[in-house]
């Protein structure tokens, strides 16, 4: 479909998450069904001058695949899943919701993938920034199960990429986000087996515990085993107060009650327990119960502005800092979280690269477009707040048009652009939505 003609104007948005949107003008949007269309999209777009973006789950913040004058690739209407019993490894088309489509379908066969916490968000974008999914910091990076990935490159060919094979490609493709230079058609996925036990502990506060309770937390964190997923998060929940409240957060992904109990008692040592508004102990649940709060916190038609920090420091530098970010919000809907990666385990050799202990990421949601410009001034305060302790960010809540952070190790970052330019020498591919190019450098430095 070219821009003017009778429904671009919803093709063009089609499917997008943040309703908070950009005016960008695409020339054209295809919808491939198969890898062989994806292929003549490629070569369409060479033959007439194009540059190709890609969109898969339309989740990104900032609206990655809306760009200006060029192919928007919408994989939207290209979904396969398959699954192999004997090597263990899925394959699913970047389309495919995480949540509410790969988990199920791999929960019936008794596996596991720990994909994005968002039922909604397409695997896609969600791998190729890295994967922050469900432990992360027990786990690793979802990027890290990737065994290999079938990508159309710049040239309109469809080749596999993997360790021994188009190895520059496969290095590129876990971690260069909208950067990467080709359109993956399938991701080829290790998968995990399926936790038989999930506990729960949640501890709310009010914010005049945020102090006490984060340096706590700051202090702990890395010393809790690393089958529990650790978040604070400040949000309205007006079943606690009709005021935000502070959450931590313990997810123990095991196999059995004791398990659960022996890894989240950590918790019961809180020094500001005796205060807490509500505190779940280790009760059981299960992830389809987790999705659905994910749904309820991340609902659909709103608009949107979020970013994010790698934070390092002392407690006595860190917990001010995010003051702000969580004492503050700017509507009910909004909340911030801060997310365990402690203690940091070593990633393997790929293109993500940038991560530190703690990862703070500010999500401000409202309806009315009158609230606009207020809620975009106050994610900028809170950001700013956090610079003296930020290390980088995180290519999944950026926003790299509106704000330079770095998100890659400087090696990393050189060794993406010489791949891009043996792999797509006339910038076939959009690259990083960062207005004259992304800097891989924190602005304020």
């Amino acid at each position: 479909m070219i821009s003017g003609e009778n429904g671009f104007e919803a093709a063009r948005v089609d499917r997008i998450f943040n309703r908070r949107l950009t005016d960008r003008q695409p020339a054209a949007v295809v919808r491939p069904r198969t890898e062989d269309e994806v292929v003549e999209a490629v070569r369409l777009a060479r033959s007439r001058g194009w540059q190709v973006a890609v969109r898969s789950g339309g989740h990104s913040w900032a609206q990655w695949s809306v760009r200006t004058d060029a192919l928007v690739i919408d994989l939207g209407d290209f979904k396969e899943i398959s699954y192999d019993p004997d090597t263990e490894v899925v394959t699913a088309t970047p389309s495919v919701k995480g949540g509410l489509e790969l988990g199920p379908f791999l929960e019936e066969r008794d596996r596991f993938f720990p994909g994005g916490h968002c039922p909604s968000v397409g695997i896609g974008g969600f791998l190729l920034q890295g994967g922050q999914g469900w432990n992360a910091r027990g786990w690793g990076w979802a990027a890290e199960y990737v065994v290999a990935v079938d990508v159309v490159t710049a040239a309109g060919e469809l080749v596999r990429a993997s360790e021994t094979e188009n190895s520059d490609l496969f290095w590129a493709a876990r971690g260069a986000g909208p950067g990467f230079f080709g359109v993956v058609t399938r991701f080829h996925l290790r998968t995990l087996p399926r936790p038989r036990h999930l506990g729960l502990t949640v501890q709310a506060f009010t914010l005049a515990d945020f102090d006490e309770v984060m340096t706590w937390l700051h202090e702990t964190h890395h010393t809790v085993e690393d089958t529990v997923e650790i978040v604070a998060l400040t949000k309205t929940d007006l079943t606690l107060s009709p005021d935000p409240v502070l959450l931590v957060t313990a997810l123990a992904l095991v196999d059995s009650d004791e398990e659960a109990q022996r890894a989240l008692a950590p918790f019961r040592d809180n020094p500001a327990l005796d205060r807490a508004l509500m505190v779940l102990d280790a009760v059981p649940t299960t992830i389809a119960e987790q999705r659905k709060r994910q749904l309820e916190d991340n609902p659909e038609g709103h608009r949107w502005a979020v970013d994010n920090a790698w934070l390092s420091g002392a407690a006595g530098d860190v917990v001010p800092a995010m003051r702000k970010a969580f004492t503050t919000l700017p509507h009910p809907k909004a909340f911030t979280i801060w997310f365990s990666m402690a203690p940091l385990r070593e990633l393997p050799d790929m293109a993500f690269s940038m991560q530190s202990e703690i990862y703070l990421a500010a999500y401000t949601c409202w309806e009315d477009p009158s609230d606009d410009e207020r809620c975009r001034a106050w994610l900028d305060e809170a950001m700013a707040d956090l610079e003296p302790v930020t290390l980088g960010q995180y290519l999944g809540d950026s926003d790299l048009s509106h704000r330079h952070v770095q998100f890659m190790a400087e090696d990393n970052w050189a060794r993406l652009q010489e791949i891009r330019e043996v792999r797509d020498p006339d910038g076939v591919f959009v690259g990083h939505l960062a207005g004259e190019g992304a800097t891989n450098r924190n602005h304020w430095a």
